[in-house]
Formats: C-alpha cells, structure tokens, sequence
C-alpha cells in the first residue's frame, strides 16, 4: 500500500493567473451541465458562517463523466471513512474550476497531473510522470495541494476512423502532420487556446488543421459521432473511452509528446483537506488503474449507461471502501 504523504504547495506568484481564472469562471460557470450553477449553492465558508456543516468536503468535478465518476469515488470514500463529503458535479473546464477551489465553493477535484502543470505553468516542458509530480507543489496556486497521484493514467490523443488511418497511412501524428490541411478536427472549444491543443500540434509537428469544430462534449459520444459520420476526420479522444474500442478507432501516437503524462490525482484544498481525509485518498489513488478507468467510462458511457454514482459505488464496494 502507498505509503500516507501530503504534497504541500507553495506559493509562486501565480496572482495573474488566478484573477483570469476567476473572470472566465464568471463568465462561464453558467454554461456547466445540469440546468443551473453546481457552484451557486453555499460555499463552507457561507455555510461555516451559518453554523452548517462546515466540516463537509465538497467534491467537485470537471464535465466529462470520468471526472463525474472519480469526484463520486472520492465522495463515497470519504463517506465510507466517516468523513462528510458531497459532490458538486459538472463545474466546468479548469478554468472554471480552479477559481472555485480557491474561493471554497469546492474543496477537492479529481486531476491530471500533466494537464494541470501545462494550466498553471504554460512554460512548462516537463513530460516525465515523475517529474511533473515533483514540479507541482511548487507551481500550484497558493492554498492548493495535491495529494498521491494514481497509476491511472487518460491522455488526449488524435483518433481516426480505421478507414481514415488508412486512405492516408496514418500511424502517429507526424504522420498526421502531412495531410492536416486536408482534414477538419473536433475538440473541445478551449483546445483553440490550450498550449498542448492547436498551438501545441502546431509547434512539435507543423501540423495546421483546414478546420476546427468545436464539440463540447469532451471526446464523447457527439465527438465520436461526428468522427464516424465523417464530418471530421480527426477528433481529440481520451485514451480511456469506451468508444475507440468498440468502434475500432485508430489512436495516432504522439512521438514528440505533445501530451505529456497524465495521472489521475486528487487536488483539493491545503486548509480542508486534513490528514485522516488525505490519507483515504491516497487509498484511493493506490488502487486505482487504467483499467479501472476504462471499465468504469464503460459503465458510464456504454450500453449500461450507469449514473456516476452507482459506477462510483460498484468500485468502492469492490476494493472494499464501503459495504454493498
């Protein structure tokens, strides 16, 4: 079992930032799933104020399910451990959910430790797993801390049809690179202006699409969609979804790791997170797999077409969290 240890942050003078994040999370947080703000319910601080269970960790998620999922996870381990958690789910983009830490409307998210480097220090060239792991305490915003990352791992990728792959021989993304004017990609809207999304493919491979169509679903079933109706030829998947599988699409390998590692880790709030909650979820991480990534997205987002919660339980029961 993974050994019990805090990653404490510390400051870098990161205030620029932080005040960008807090102008798009106004202007975007309206936009999150469920038909209202998952952030316009009482932060603890309100609810400290008020004399309510200030001590309940809220578990907040991006939205895509697989975040839904593991917010749900870390929630229900937390529970199980006698330690008061909710979840907020469906936040948004880092963005928006950065801020959201910052200001307590939720005190944890489940992370991607490459990404998460690239939003808070775009300067950064670090690809190696360890090493990512090693720059961020000191990257992260002041107050924000990640605890022990997991071995599971879900890195975008560009996908193609098998058809696609090959009329034009495709096999990684330089390969790609040759016949990008040819081809129109679908990602999320933020790949338009993330350094790993246009830029990114851009400046390692020369690699400039004849158009972008924005699909804000995070690789999911429209992406997909849209991919096997040949309205885009390239679309950014997550390597754990369900559909590439099953519909024998083709993962372009990224030689000059334009994606670098990307493990699952929680990152919550240094003043919430206290050690007995630190070190269930360090459990948690010890755990969990790129396996259990795949077959949970499956549960999700495949014919069984799950809830979050009730995939989130199944895992918990069966690596013994919580009792059935």
């Amino acid at each position: 079992m993974m050994q019990h240890k805090r990653r404490n942050s510390r400051p870098k003078g990161l205030t620029v930032l932080a005040g960008g994040f807090t102008l798009t999370a106004l202007a975007l947080a309206g936009c999150s799933g469920g038909g209202g703000d998952p952030l316009a319910s009482e932060s603890p601080s309100e609810s400290a104020a008020s004399g309510a269970a200030a001590a309940t960790i809220v578990v907040g998620s991006a939205d895509f399910p697989e975040s839904e999922t593991l917010a749900e996870i870390y929630a229900g381990a937390l529970n199980g451990a006698g330690i008061p958690a909710e979840t907020k789910l469906s936040i948004g983009s880092r963005e928006v959910y950065l801020p959201a830490l910052q200001d307590g409307s939720i005190n944890l998210i489940p992370e991607y430790t490459g990404a998460l480097l690239v939003g808070v220090d775009p300067s950064t060239e670090l690809v190696d797993a360890g090493e990512i792991v090693d720059a961020l305490p000191a990257a992260l915003p002041e107050g924000l801390e990640i605890l022990e990352p997991s071995d599971a791992e879900d890195k975008d990728a560009m996908v193609v049809t098998k058809a696609t792959a090959e009329k034009y021989d495709l096999e990684s993304i330089e390969d790609l690179a040759k016949v990008c004017d040819q081809l129109t990609l679908a990602a999320p809207a933020e790949f338009a202006e993330r350094a790993q999304g246009l830029a990114g493919l851009k400046d390692k491979y020369g690699c400039e699409f004849k158009e972008f169509t924005p699909i804000g679903d995070g690789g999911g079933p429209l992406t997909v969609d849209a991919l096997l109706k040949d309205d885009v030829q390239v679309a950014d998947i997550f390597t754990t979804t369900p559909a590439i599988a099953e519909n024998d699409l083709v993962v372009l390998e990224d030689p000059k790791q334009n994606w670098p590692a990307q493990q699952v880790v929680p990152l919550g709030s240094s003043a919430v997170l206290t050690d007995e909650a630190a070190e269930v979820l360090n459990k948690v991480s010890a755990q969990l797999t790129t396996e259990d990534l795949i077959q949970l997205n499956q549960e999700v987002s495949g014919d069984q077409k799950l809830d979050p919660s009730e995939a989130a339980k199944m895992w918990l029961v069966e690596k013994g969290f919580v009792q059935s």
